[in-house]
Parts: structure tokens; sequence; C-alpha cells
């Protein structure tokens, strides 16, 4: 999968990404189940971003963060009356998979250059997220007990705590050191880049030790939040 890669799918589709998308059609119909069919087209696809249908796909973040799921929704479109739609929905915005596969058999699905690409995402990103909200839920506690109720800024406060400055003073490095221009909002998109800087930023400004205590909150955080939907189904 090559950072350079762009493309509009409606007008042409790379060898590669059409052999994937023939290989998915194709393994469904010849009885595979559709999700093993969907992770072997993942493995196939090569682009790293796309134009399809009026819609701007990114799949590979600095070259380096797979996201998946992106991936698996473009995908699921090729074959979406093939796919029970509770199951489809529970994958692409619970991130619940059909069945249940061990880390090896993912891993040997979609390759291993693209695993290494999705711990990327997963450490990267889901990691950085689930360490702010620890943060965030920190900061709340501790006004809780001192009896302060207000919590407007509990984000920005979390983001000092963690980066050593405010979000919009972090958003705005990010958007210099990208050469992208201010807006008043961000898409989801670029919030990805934006909080995968924030990870790498954190890596080479704190020690060793703080990178792994926060790490260690992250996936407690993360457990929580997942205990907690799964509670929730």
């Amino acid at each position: 999968m090559s950072s350079k890669q762009a493309h509009n799918t409606s007008a042409t589709t790379t060898e590669a990404d059409a052999k994937a998308i023939e290989h998915l059609k194709q393994a469904v119909a010849n009885g595979t189940h559709w999700y093993l069919a969907l992770l072997e087209a993942i493995k196939l696809w090569s682009s790293a971003e796309e134009d399809y249908n009026e819609r701007h796909y990114r799949y590979l973040i600095e070259g380096e963060a797979f996201d998946w799921l992106v991936l698996a929704e473009r995908l699921c479109q090729e074959i979406s009356e093939l796919i029970p739609e509770k199951e489809r929905i529970d994958l692409l915005f619970f991130d619940r998979p059909p069945l249940e596969l061990t880390k090896d058999k993912f891993k040997k699905s979609i390759g291993p250059a693209k695993y290494r690409a999705y711990l990327n995402y997963l450490y990267g990103i889901l990691v950085e997220e689930a360490l702010i909200s620890a943060v965030v839920d920190e900061v709340r506690k501790e006004r809780r007990s001192l009896g302060i109720n207000k919590h407007d800024d509990d984000l920005d406060k979390a983001y000092r705590r963690t980066y050593g400055a405010s979000k919009q003073a972090l958003l705005d490095d990010f958007r210099k050191a990208k050469r992208y221009p201010n807006r008043k909002s961000i898409t989801l998109s670029e919030f990805k880049e934006f909080t995968y800087w924030l990870f790498k930023h954190r890596l080479e400004t704190c020690d060793k030790s703080r990178v792994a205590s926060d790490t260690k909150k992250a996936l407690i955080q993360m457990h929580r939040n997942m205990s907690s939907a799964k509670r929730k189904a």
C-alpha cells in the first residue's frame, strides 16, 4: 500500500485494487464467509487513499497507520446485498466482527505489512484517544473531589497535562507543520492524522517511563470502554 497512490475509482481503478474487489466477490460467491473474504481482499488492496462515489477515503495515515475499518467500509459496498445488515453495522460502527479470529489468523488474513500498519493505527490513534479520555476522567474526578462543577475546559486541561499545550495551540502547530489551512472545524480524517501526530510528539518529548505509564493508562481505559460497550450491546 503506497501513500502516494490515489485515484478516482469511478473513472479508474488500479489493477491490484480491481483484483481485490474481484477476489472479494468471487470468494463470497464460492461460499467463503463474507468477513473472511473481506480480510483477504484487504490484503490484496494497494491504494492508500481513493475518491469513490463522491467521497474521499483515506486508508493509510502518514504512510504508516492503516485505518482498516475505512477500507472495510469501502469494500462492503461491493457486496452490500450479501452482508447481513446487523453484521455490517456491528463491524463498521462498533468494531464487532461477525467471527472471532485469533491475532495470528487476523494477521495472516490481511498480511504482515498491513498488520504492522494496523498496529500503528491501534497504538498511534485509538490508544492515544483512550489516553485523552482517561486524563479527562482524572481531571473531572479531581474537580469533583474539590467541589468544582465546572467542566467546560476539562478537555483542554487534559491536553495541557498530556502534551504541555492547549488543544488549539497543538492543532495550530500541527497544521503549520503540515501546511494545512487553519479552519474553524476539523474533518474526521484530519483529526485522526492530528492524533497520530500527537502520539509521535508525545514519544519524542516524554521520557520512556512516562510513555509506558501513559500507554498502560490508555489500555486500561480502552478495556473499560470495551467492557462498557459489550454490556450495552
